[in-house]
């Protein structure tokens, strides 16, 4: 072993796992060198996720981040001859409706995303793996990019090592584990261990399992949690003896019973000549805090690996003898089988990412083997590059709130994850139910009495309609469909539909107390948002302004989307709840790097904001000012702020409008709001849930949404909201914003869908919710740009003033043409749609002349 270093450029603590590994390789051939891996155990980990893990790789998810994750991840280690394509079945069981449908939507998901499954037949996947009960299988899922990796994850882990010290650019060091960090200045500039201090400019934590361990060296924590997974092995199964294979047969995954099997290949290799069955445990899983992990000392296997009582899964096996009966014929290896540790997030994906509180340390945590090799170039990337090839928000450390780090509430979300690994099918519109009710907004009160239906964004409750406004129904109900189906109706209130057609008509107040805000001060407050921001923001004469802008990275892409106020001695940041926390710490790193004068001050809390539209908006807003000439057309410019006083209170006004009709937004503290609501009550002004400014109205209105719609995959041109002219003040992103603003064409443009037809084989009007794939219906073929980017719906809601299922979708340029007639498919099954809109276009009043009224 060679001297131990005293300095390094990197630190990777945890190389021994197939995580650290990968970093460690994307990081060398990006050209990093003076790369330093210490690991807790050996090289590669005896202790640690990787050593267990069952390896097994599909590439069906309902998530194209995950999907794009596991598909390079396979190319990786197909690359390396490391990797049995033998494919993968998922079964749906004879009269199991429910998991028919859910695996219908995977492979309509797999269409929009690229992977390749297809739906089979019961008779199909009894040939392919010809231990099923055929008359007890209805339908299958077959992935054929689904594989193992072999012979063993941590065999890879270890061969990335051994190559990377080999190049010299890496040494790696067993039998190290961190002791602490030392932090300097808000900086990362080294790592404690036994054998000594190595000093780092950068230090990325890779240890799994015990990464909250190490977080907390830095004063923070990671929302992500171990919890038991039982893995139960039977045989001796002979079946591909001789083969010298790892694997014969396909996987096999029975998620409606949360199992999976597979078959270990040949007795003579690693862990032949078994049957392995794992179960994820739906209602009582079993969850672990990294502290209470043993050390190898006390571990009958490893502390990754800990006993398995047969009577804790006997529910699920008897299940899967039904299916798979030879599980019943072989015994039952009980020396073989154990609970494995491994990782659910608290808030649906990794932890990723710089340190919100320690610059140059980073995390890498909370991943699977199959998307293992993704992640280290997707951190590798980031380091150099200060970004990533694809749209990485869902799994940034930013952009965790502070309550999201809380143990208490990572405990809840993390037990109500791990229940959910396999089996139900999750929702797309599916609200937590654990660890709610933490943020409530003054009016909370009075929407529970209202009968609220709330869901939860950034903490917050938020009611999407009124059980008190059902009587709107009886206006509008012949324009307010009722929902068949219950996945389409699931998580929604009907009245919320007669909530915005009320409020086209009249007027209605909606809360908006989500919005993320923090106050930006300081003599460079100005520059700061300048330079990030692609519209014009300085200027005496944006003074009392607010300005709808966009952040964009070095690449031209969209990284933000938000609006800025101009006041006199700072400027605030409005910003969506589910994009807040990442601006913020994103605002407070450039204005450190670029060394910005500034204080940026999180007043989310503080400030509280509702809004009043409808083209009665004004009419009722003067009952209830105290000087209603303020209010007035020609005092009130469209985009400008005033001060004004409601009920005794001061509220800041902002005359601006996202649900298409004429009113403001109205910001003021916390403790004054609810007199506000309460006058505006007074005179009759209906509350309307937050779901006609979110999705219904949103989508007739054509606007985009950050994190959905709007993602760094795109530039600011393709999305259709660039200005006609580029400021002259230098900003981010500038240089590569003119580059394409100078293209005779875009390579894609988002375009407004509407469907023509929406009623499946059954006679049932649909109303679809989640992603679609989008495709020529000549050719039956999801649509690609000349980049590589597949065409799938980004938003879609019901829209009732239109009359319409409306959505938003990326369209190749030669398929963005007003008129166009397309196709989306939904559960399996095809249905017509026709472009509406190209770029911003909206389908309800396209001059925007309510708002300005």
């Amino acid at each position: 072993m060679s001297q131990f270093p005293n300095h390094a450029k990197v630190v990777i603590v945890g190389i021994g796992g197939i995580v650290g590994a990968s970093v460690a390789h994307h990081l060398i051939e990006r050209g990093w060198d003076n790369i330093v891996g210490i690991d807790k155990s050996g090289i590669p980990t005896d202790i640690g996720s990787t050593s267990h893990a069952s390896d097994f790789c599909y590439v069906t998810s309902h998530d194209f981040f995950s999907v794009w994750t596991t598909q390079y991840s396979v190319d990786f280690f197909d690359k390396m001859g490391h990797y049995a394509r033998v494919g993968g079945l998922e079964v749906a069981r004879t009269g199991d409706e429910e998991w028919l449908k859910e695996i219908k939507r995977k492979v309509t998901s797999g269409k929009a995303f690229g992977s390749r499954a297809t739906l089979i037949s019961g008779a199909e996947a009894k040939a392919k793996f010809p231990l099923l009960e055929e008359d007890m299988v209805e339908a299958a899922l077959w992935d054929p990019d689904a594989g193992l990796v072999i012979p063993r994850s941590q065999t890879v882990a270890g061969k990335l090592v051994d190559q990377g010290e080999k190049t010299g650019k890496l040494r790696a060091f067993a039998n190290t584990p961190a002791q602490s960090l030392v932090i300097e200045g808000g900086r990362v500039k080294g790592v404690v261990t036994h054998r000594g201090t190595i000093m780092a400019d950068h230090v990325i934590v890779c240890t799994g399992l015990w990464g909250r361990l190490i977080a907390e060296m830095a004063g923070e924590d990671l929302p992500v949690m171990p919890v038991d997974h039982p893995l139960t092995f039977f045989g001796p199964y002979d079946e591909f003896a001789g083969t010298g294979k790892e694997i014969g047969y396909p996987l096999l995954r029975d998620q409606g019973n949360s199992a999976y099997m597979r078959d270990t290949g040949d007795p003579t290799t690693a862990e032949g000549g078994q049957i392995e069955w794992g179960y994820y445990e739906p209602f009582e899983p079993r969850m672990c805090h990294p502290s209470e992990i043993l050390e190898k000392e006390q571990s009958r296997l490893s502390p990754s690996q800990r006993d398995l009582e047969l009577d804790q899964v006997m529910t699920g096996l008897e299940k899967a003898m039904e299916l798979t009966p030879i599980l019943a014929e072989l015994g039952y290896n009980e020396s073989h089988s154990f609970n494995g540790l491994l990782q659910v997030s608290a808030a649906g994906g990794a932890s990723v990412g710089e340190s919100q509180k320690v610059r140059g340390l980073w995390y890498c945590v909370g991943i699977w083997v199959k998307d293992a090799p993704a992640y280290g170039k997707i951190i590798a990337d980031w380091l150099t590059d200060g970004r990533t090839e694809i749209d990485h928000n869902g799994i940034d450390y930013a952009r965790f709130y502070p309550y999201q780090l809380e143990r208490s509430f990572i405990d809840a979300r993390c037990t109500e994850a791990a229940k959910k690994i396999y089996w139900p099918a999750i929702h797309p519109r599916e609200p937590y139910a654990s660890a709610r009710n933490i943020r409530r907004s003054p009016f909370y009160a009075r929407e529970v009495a209202l009968g609220g239906h709330f869901m939860e964004l950034g903490g917050w409750e938020r009611a999407h309609g009124y059980a008190a406004n059902d009587h709107l129904l009886e206006k509008y109900g012949d324009r307010v469909p009722v929902r068949e189906n219950e996945w389409d109706n699931r998580h929604f209130w009907r009245v919320s539909n007669a909530e915005q057609l009320h409020l086209s008509d009249d007027v209605g107040m909606i809360n908006l107390s989500h919005f993320a805000i923090y106050d930006v001060t300081g003599p460079d407050h100005e520059a700061l948002l300048e330079w990030v921001s692609a519209a014009k923001i300085g200027g005496e004469g944006n003074i009392g302004k607010g300005i709808y802008t966009h952040f964009l990275d070095d690449e031209g892409m969209v990284r933000a989307d938000l609006t800025i106020f101009r006041m006199k001695d700072r400027a605030r940041v409005i910003d969506g709840a589910d994009a807040g926390p990442r601006d913020f710490t994103y605002l407070k790193r450039v204005a450190e790097d670029k060394g910005f004068d500034v204080t940026i001050t999180d007043v989310s809390e503080e400030i509280v904001t509702l809004g009043i539209w409808g083209p009665n908006a004004r009419e009722n807003l003067k009952k209830v000012v105290e000087d209603p000439a303020q209010l007035d057309l020609e005092n009130f410019a469209f985009g400008t702020l005033k001060d004004i006083r409601i009920a005794g209170q001061d509220v800041m006004a902002f005359r601006i409008s996202y649900v298409g009709e004429q009113g403001w937004e109205l910001h003021m503290r916390y403790g004054d709001a609810l007199a506000v609501w309460d006058a505006l009550a007074a005179i009759g002004v209906t509350p309307v849930g937050v779901e006609t400014y979110a999705n219904s109205r949103r989508m007739e209105k054509s606007l985009r949404l950050q994190n959905a719609d709007l993602l760094t995959q795109y530039n600011l041109i393709e999305t259709g909201l660039a200005r006609p002219k580029v400021k002259e003040a230098d900003f981010r992103g500038k240089e590569k914003h003119v580059a394409f603003k100078a293209l005779p064409h875009q390579a894609a443009t988002l375009c407004t869908l509407v469907m023509l037809e929406n009623t499946d084989k059954d006679g049932v009007k649909r109303y679809p919710v989640g992603i679609m794939p989008v495709f020529d219906p000549a050719t039956g073929e999801t649509l690609v740009d000349a980049l590589g980017r597949r065409s799938y719906t980004t938003s879609v809601a019901f829209g009732p003033t239109i009359g319409a299922n409306i959505a938003l979708a990326w369209l190749p340029h030669g398929y963005a043409e007003k008129g166009r007639k397309l196709a989306v498919e939904y559960f399996g099954e095809t249905y017509a749609v026709e472009v509406a809109g190209v770029g911003y276009a909206p389908l309800y009043d396209p001059e925007n002349l309510k708002p300005k009224s």
